[in-house]
């Protein structure tokens, strides 16, 4: 049974910081790459920000510089540093865990976490 859990969303005003964590619970299998990915009200998911096992990243035009996406392969851990938060910032975001199992690579997501900066 595959199971991320999120942590760390909540309110900040525009120009503040907030860190999103994500933990997988994963049993024997292993993951590749894991991912931050945010869906506005009314707007489709979008990708945020990825790392792959081997710790190389890619973001989005609009968070580069500000957010920093990490991972500790040992706890099957990810995190998202957000910095210079934007109103436009404003989502629900989630986790993303591309899981390698008997049945071969397999997408999983987590239930979400709300970030909301104010202006």
């Amino acid at each position: 049974q595959v199971q991320l859990v999120e942590f760390g969303g909540g309110l900040v005003q525009a120009g503040g910081s907030l860190r999103l964590s994500c933990a997988a619970s994963i049993g024997i299998f292993s993951i590749n790459d894991m991912g931050w990915y945010r869906q506005a009200p009314g707007k489709q998911r979008e990708l945020v920000a990825t790392i792959s096992w081997g710790g190389e990243t890619n973001y989005i035009g609009s968070v580069k510089g500000r957010f920093t996406i990490s991972r500790d392969n040992a706890k099957n851990t990810v995190w998202l540093q957000m910095s210079s938060l934007k109103p436009e910032d404003t989502a629900v975001y989630f986790c993303n865990a591309d899981v390698v199992s008997i049945g071969g690579l397999r997408k999983y997501w987590g239930q979400g976490t709300q970030v909301t900066v104010s202006s």
